[in-house]
């Protein structure tokens, strides 16, 4: 309930934009750029990539104001922008795709403060491999693939939304999800 009230209220906001009211951007801004980003940087493994792109979608959907009609979820529009711009930059830059290595994972992690209930050094390194090990059988998918399956698992989209932002029907949605996810079972087998 309080997700479709955030979403109306997403849209209410962009109309006020359309009108002119850079308030009610800013507000859209704060609310949806981490997520953006973070979607952004999952699709191309690279934060500084990401951060510019994000402010691309942002600049796009300011420019697209005048335009804009609250037919779709505002979401669902953003993450269209978003996930054009991170496609044209992987096909753009093909296999320029710059990854954070373990090392760097593990210096971050040490970086934060341990609790007396945290995980052993060990675990976090077992855990942190795990997780890279994951994130490159992602990265290994192919480009719809991997913006589907970083659509429905981590923004948590539906198949209508993230049908709507690949320009695709449902049911490719849900083939690609399949494939998707038949090739990550059987890349990260070893893991169970």
């Amino acid at each position: 309930m309080a997700a479709a009230i955030a979403l109306e209220h997403d849209a209410e906001l962009m109309v006020r934009v359309r009108e002119g009211d850079t308030a009610s951007f800013t507000q859209l801004l704060e609310r949806h750029r981490t997520s953006v980003v973070h979607f952004l940087y999952r699709m191309v493994q690279n934060q500084a990539v990401a951060e510019e792109l994000a402010q691309e979608v942002f600049l796009r959907v300011y420019k697209s104001r005048a335009g804009y009609e609250p037919s779709a979820k505002f979401t669902t529009w953003l993450f269209r922008i978003a996930t054009h711009l991170a496609l044209n930059w992987i096909r753009d830059n093909k296999g320029s795709l710059q990854t954070q290595s373990l090392d760097e994972q593990i210096l971050e992690g040490a970086e934060r403060q341990v609790r007396d209930r945290a995980p052993s050094v060990e675990q976090k390194m077992v855990r942190e491999a795990r997780m890279e090990e994951i994130r490159k059988a992602i990265r290994l998918l192919p480009a719809k693939q991997r913006a589907a399956v970083l659509m429905h698992k981590y923004e948590e989209l539906e198949y209508s939304q993230i049908a709507k932002v690949l320009e695709c029907s449902e049911s490719a949605v849900k083939s690609l999800l399949f494939r998707a996810y038949e090739t990550l079972r059987a890349r990260l087998a070893h893991l169970r």
